[in-house]
Formats: structure tokens, sequence, C-alpha cells
């Protein structure tokens, strides 16, 4: 890999580091790290609307969308309701739930991993620097 001082680069290949770990603990749960933070979210909001879920998780209707197309494919989530696509609800279903208490486990390891590799300091010095960028506007 090629050194580089910028950094959307190092920001952007970290995240893929970070992301293959957590897939790859996730992968026999038959899940990605963006599909277990979706159930998550789902299991915080109590049957939130698609743009109420999208608004809380910080993305754009289609990603999240598409994301919901997979998990109701995998009897994961239900839309039912509301007016149009807009105001549809979204719900775990119990099949949801028990994967999510599934990868519950593989994904507190790899918490508990990163932290250990990181070390206490550089875990909450991380932590504050992605809380400054996370909110650029």
């Amino acid at each position: 890999m090629l050194p580089t001082q910028c950094l959307c680069t190092k920001l952007r290949r970290a995240t893929r580091n970070v992301t293959r770990l957590y897939d790859d603990a996730l992968a026999d749960v038959g899940l990605s790290v963006a599909q277990y933070s979706l159930l998550k979210n789902l299991s915080r909001l109590d049957q939130p609307s698609i743009t109420s879920l999208a608004e809380a998780m910080g993305l754009d209707r289609s990603t999240l969308g598409r994301n919901l197309k997979v998990l109701e494919g995998k009897d994961l989530v239900r839309l039912e309701g509301g007016e149009d696509q807009r105001n549809r609800l979204v719900a775990l279903t119990p099949a949801g739930l028990a994967c999510l208490q599934q990868a519950l486990q593989a994904w507190e390891g790899v918490q508990a991993q990163m932290a250990q590799r990181m070390g206490p300091e550089k875990r909450a010095a991380l932590m504050a620097l992605l809380d400054d960028l996370e909110y650029l506007d």
C-alpha cells in the first residue's frame, strides 16, 4: 500500500480494515456489520418509519432501503402500514430478534479485540476524534 498524508484516504483504509473484522466475525450469523447496525438500531426504536430510521442512523433513504430489502428477504424485518413508502413502519421479526441476539456475542468479541489492541487511552482519543468528525457541517 502506498503511503499517504491524505486524511480521507487514511480514514477510508482504516474503515475498510475495521469493517472487515466485524464482517468476518458476523459471517457465521449471516450478517454484515451494516446489517447488524440496522437491526440493533431497530431494536432500540419502536417501529420507526423508514424516514426516521434513516435519520437516526445517518443514512440516506436509498441506502437504507437497499439494506432493508435484503433483511426483509431473510425474514429479519418487516415493513408495514403507512400511507406511502416514506411512512412505512419497520419492525424486527422474531427471527430478526433471534439473529440479533446471536450476533451480539460476535460483535462484542470484536469490540473487545479492538479495545485491547488500542488500549484505553488510544480508544478514548479515537472516540473523541470520531465524535468531532461525525458532524462536520
